[in-house]
């Protein structure tokens, strides 16, 4: 089935083609790409090597040849092209394979259309329990999870962003929710001079041990939920990439329990899942699985608002990261 783009050049067949992204992760899963790589071409020696059927399986990668991943140089017969290489990279592996993380990702667009209409998020229509309660339920995927989206479990360390003043007055970093520490780490490597608190999930603070080794003396994990009182008297209360996981109603309770813990003195600093005021609108894999947002630091301000903190700066800086820094309002109670 399809059709002609219109005067707009548009093919909205094309655009709700659902066949092919399902035919990449059906032979994703099944690690064609990895079989023909060792050296197993033909479509029978494929299908036995993968548990499937011969016919099925053909019209799969029949369909994907006719894409351009892959190709048939005879009949019945697969190789590699550039494309299908892709397939080999472990980081699709994790994010295509249906029965891991990729899975649950792919899967839960099935539940967009609740979503859209309540603005929740409907994970649960489709594995029985919400996101994290999922993860926490299957260590294999919570593991598979932190791996997809980045070393390991936060995101690619990177401790070069600038704060108002510099960093010469900062002696305690407080990374909130920070996974198993790789962003921390990197900056008590870069910042000799500084300490580190790492709060996150007793589970995931419990394997930061080996990314810690070298800056073992100057850490503490704390094993629990941001939602519960963080430890007091940090310099700076760092969130990276958690806000953006959070409808507003959590959101905004993080920033209250980081504002409570700063007090008068200390700062929060937001990096990741922030937009320049005016950005247009985008849909986030996060808003499907959690309700979270990506929030234009109008937004954000709001948010720190009601939690007695001001914006002194935001945008985006020579490091890559798009920070937002918050200080208590002099005039303020926090809630």
């Amino acid at each position: 089935m399809g059709s002609s783009p219109g005067q707009s050049g548009v093919d909205l067949w094309a655009l709700t083609d659902l066949c092919t992204p399902w035919c990449v992760h059906v032979v994703a899963t099944l690690r064609i790409a990895h079989h023909v790589e060792a050296g197993i071409s033909d479509i029978a020696g494929l299908a036995e090597a993968s548990g499937c059927d011969r016919d099925a399986l053909h019209s799969v990668l029949g369909h994907l040849v006719g894409k351009g991943v892959f190709e048939e140089p005879a009949p019945g017969t697969l190789a590699l092209n550039e494309a299908a290489r892709g397939l080999l990279d472990p980081g699709a592996r994790l994010g295509l394979d249906l029965d891991g993380i990729g899975g649950r990702m792919a899967h839960a667009w099935g539940t967009l259309l609740t979503y859209v209409r309540t603005g929740k998020p409907a994970y649960y229509e489709v594995f029985g329990r919400p996101f994290w309660e999922d993860l926490e339920a299957h260590p294999e995927i919570a593991a598979e999870f932190d791996a997809l989206i980045g070393p390991p479990g936060h995101g690619t360390p990177n401790p070069h962003f600038e704060i108002t003043g510099g960093w010469d007055s900062v002696k305690t970093v407080v990374d909130v929710g920070g996974g198993t520490g790789a962003m921390l780490a990197a900056i008590l490597h870069a910042r000799p001079g500084i300490r580190g608190i790492l709060v996150d999930q007793p589970g995931t603070v419990a394997r930061s041990v080996e990314i810690f080794r070298d800056v073992a003396e100057r850490v503490t994990t704390v094993g629990q939920s941001f939602f519960d009182p963080l430890p007091p008297g940090g310099d700076l209360y760092l969130l990276k990439g958690i806000l953006n996981d959070w409808p507003d109603p959590d959101a905004t309770a993080i920033l209250l329990r980081c504002a409570e813990a700063a007090g008068q003195k200390g700062r929060v600093v937001v990096l990741g899942g922030l937009a320049p005021d005016n950005s247009p609108q985008t849909l986030m894999i996060e808003a499907v699985l959690l309700g979270g947002k990506q929030r234009t630091v109008a937004e954000m301000a709001a948010l720190a608002r009601q939690v007695g903190l001001e914006v002194i700066t935001a945008g985006r800086q020579s490091s890559g990261h798009f920070v937002v820094e918050f200080r208590p309002r002099g005039d303020s109670e926090i809630l």
